[in-house]
Formats: structure tokens, sequence, C-alpha cells
């Protein structure tokens, strides 16, 4: 790809405007917008203007924000007024989503007043929602019609949808009343009525909905597109697949932040400000500093008995380190499996049975292995140590896992989102409880 690029501003320095003009025309989309990635400001407005009408609207839906704003704010109103003319609407509201508020008035005062009223309806939908990743360039048609009245009807406005392989059904209150295969119409014969071709078990999501729930039934149903209704089951738009890839990396990327203790951000990392990284993350390392003074508290309780058997501070670490891996091994499962609709907040007893199984098994093996290590490499400890820290160990990995599996759906109960319940969070809350347990341990074995 690189080659590529390196070709155009070859032309570009050598003044061949046309023939870069008829290559650039003929490149994808998608490729170009990675290349306006690589020009410098001066050079993406005039690259940008070799562009067919068609072509700039295509490649502008998949720029980055800061480069789509540089080209809004530089752009004339008529330019403008073609970009969003050729643009879908729903990656025009994607773009004034992001938008700061000058570019969107600039935008919104060259567009037509239908036009106007359903990008505005689109940005009052809620964050997130189905309704705010929906598209109307979608096609419609009665189940009255016949197949030839059908499919002159699509090649008609077929141009301007975003998809044509699945057509939706309504009625006279433009209510969802089936779905016919674009292969089905193309296959049936010409007298044939739509109404008698469509599937009429529709499944649809409403313009609340939330994306994450949009997602599940994608991937349940491998579908490319999805019907939107309002709360009277008209039809007001469709999500397609490409708009679903970008929520599931969106919603991935999130949990990611959330599990590593970060606060979410939209932002690539190589262009968020030094500053900005730095409050997303000083939150949550004060949260854990705070938090972790329950473990000094519990080792301050305990001085006496540390005192009295000194070769017990040599292994809070390996106790600690070893419950917290266990906590998060458990939490991440669950948050995955909670995330793909696997396991549902009404399947926590199950849970918590098979992770307390699956914590005995390791917690016996750890025990197992611990007691060998430190019979051969710390055999001055003694055999009554020794066995306390691998009893200890073996009782930590049951107590980590059962925490760690049972955080992420009280949080869901609670509604937080469970990949809070994660990484740092769960390796601090479980240090403490580790803790309490080894020493209580110790107390009665070596007291």
């Amino acid at each position: 790809m690189q080659t590529l690029f390196d070709h155009f501003n070859e032309l570009m320095d050598k003044g061949a405007y046309i023939q870069l003009k008829q290559e650039l025309n003929e490149e994808n989309a998608a490729d170009l917008a990675e290349y306006f990635e690589e020009l410098s400001a001066e050079k993406q407005l005039f690259i940008f203007r070799l562009l067919t009408k068609d072509m700039a609207a295509e490649v502008f839906s998949y720029m980055d924000s800061d480069t789509q704003e540089h080209i809004v704010h530089s752009i004339t109103d008529k330019e403008v007024r073609n970009i969003v003319d050729e643009m879908f609407l729903d990656d025009t509201v994607d773009f004034l989503e992001e938008a700061p508020a000058n570019l969107v008035k600039k935008v919104l005062r060259n567009t037509d007043a239908e036009t106007r009223a359903l990008i505005n309806r689109f940005l009052n939908y809620p964050e997130n929602s189905a309704g705010s990743l929906m598209t109307i360039e979608f096609v419609k048609l009665r189940g009255g019609m016949t197949v030839d009245v059908a499919m002159k009807q699509i090649k008609r406005t077929g141009m301007d949808k975003e998809t044509i392989y699945t057509c939706y059904v309504i009625d006279g209150q433009r209510k969802l009343i089936g779905v016919v295969p674009l292969r089905t119409l193309i296959c049936a014969k010409d007298e044939e009525l739509v109404q008698d071709l469509m599937e009429e078990d529709v499944v649809s999501v409403h313009t609340t909905d939330d994306q994450e729930e949009v997602a599940q039934i994608f991937k349940k149903y491998n579908w490319m597109a999805l019907p939107v209704t309002d709360l009277e089951n008209r039809l007001v738009g469709i999500i397609t697949v490409d708009d679903i890839v970008d929520v599931i990396e969106q919603e991935t990327t999130e949990d990611m932040e959330k599990m590593a203790a970060l606060l979410p951000s939209d932002e690539e990392y190589l262009k968020t400000p030094v500053l900005k990284l730095a409050r997303n993350r000083i939150v949550w390392l004060c949260v854990l500093m705070v938090s972790g003074t329950l473990s000094s508290l519990v080792i301050s309780h305990y001085q006496t008995l540390l005192a009295t058997v000194m070769a017990l501070s040599s292994f809070i670490t390996i106790i600690t380190g070893t419950g917290g891996n266990a906590g998060s091994q458990a939490s991440t499962m669950i948050i995955r499996g909670m995330a793909l609709g696997e396991i549902e907040v009404k399947d926590v007893l199950r849970v918590v049975w098979k992770e307390v199984r699956v914590g005995t098994l390791c917690g016996i093996a750890l025990g197992a292995v611990n007691m060998v290590r430190m019979t051969f490499f710390s055999p001055s400890t003694g055999f009554l140590v020794d066995f306390t820290v691998s009893i200890s160990m073996a009782a930590v990995v049951v107590l980590s896992k059962t925490i760690g599996c049972t955080l992420p759906i009280l949080a869901k109960i609670l509604k937080v989102d469970p990949a809070m319940m994660a990484g740092p969070l769960i390796s601090t809350l479980v240090d403490a409880v580790a803790l309490i347990l080894y020493f209580s341990i110790a107390t009665v074995l070596l007291m």
C-alpha cells in the first residue's frame, strides 16, 4: 500500500495532475482515506478536490474525525452540500455526532429542509442506540406489488440505497410485515405477488435498543442487515453489518480499557494529548492506591504473628500474586461469556459451582507444586510453614476464583459495566481477602 501512496506523491510532485486524478478516482475509497492520513493539510485539500463528487463523499465517510473536520473547515458551502447529498445518511450522522458545533452548523445549513429534519431526528436518538446507527436508505416494497413492479422499483431507486440484497415489505401504515431477499425476486415469475414470496417471521430491533443487543442479534443470525422499527412497529430504518463491525470494535476497545483500569476514550493513542492520557489513568490509579490500603491494614493487624513467624512475610507476594491471577482468570472468562450472551444473571449459581470446582483442582495442583518447591528450595522454613503456605495457596485460589466469577455478575445486577470488575480491581480486592485467609490459617496452624 505504501508503494501506491508513494506513486501518488510522485505524480503530485511531477505535476501530472490529470493522471493523478484518473488514478485516484479508480482507487478503493477506504485505501484513499488511509492515504489522506499521510498528507499535509494543504495536500489533503488539493487531493480531495481532484475526486469526483461520489468518490469524495465515499472517501470522506472512511476518514478519521480529524481529517473530516479539516476538510469541512476548508471547503466551500457548495462542496459541503455535494458531500452531504452523496453520502448515506447514517455516515453523515456519524460524522456530526463527533464534530464541533460550528461544523455541525455549517453542514446543516447546506442541506435541504427534509434532510436537515432527518439528521436532527437521528441526532436526537440516544447515544449508542439502534436509532443512532440506522440508515434510511433501504428498499421498501408493498405486499400487493407484483415481482415485475418490484424489480422495476429496485432498478429505479437501487443506486441510492445502502443495500438492496434484502427488501422490506410494509403495509399502508408503514408497519413491517415481512422481508424478501433480492435473490427470491430475481428467481420468481413476474406475475407473482411480493406478499406470497416474503418471509413473515421477521426479527427486528427498536430504535431505543442498545447497540450491544443489536450486535448480539447480528452474531446470532449472521445477517447483512437488520430492520429497525419504532414502538408501533413502523419501519424507520435498517442497520447494516458494516456499522455493527464498528460497534464491536468500539465495545471491545472500551471493555479492554475498563479491564485495564482506564477511562474509555474514542481517540487514537498517538493523537491523544499526554495530559488527556494521564487524566484517563490517574483516576483509577488513585482508586486502586487507596483501596490497596486494605492490604496494609491486614498486614498491620497481624504484626504479632509475623514477628513470631518471620518466614511468613517472605511468601506474602506469592500468595497475593497467585490469588490475583486466579481471580483475573475467572473474571475475564465470565465477562467474555456475558458479552457474548453465553452467561446470564440467572446462571450465577451454576457459574459459582463450576468455578469452585475449577478452583479446587487448580488450588490442589498449585499447593502440591508449592509444597515440593519449598521443600527443595526453602528447607530452612520447616515442614509446618511449608504446609501452611501451600494449604493457604490452595484455599486462596478457590476463594479468588469464586470472587472473580461473582463480581462481574453482581455488576450486571447493579447495572454497572461488568468490565469494571476485572484486572487491577479484582487483584486489589483479592489481595486483601487472600491475606486475611493466609494469616487466619497461619494463626490456627502455627500459633
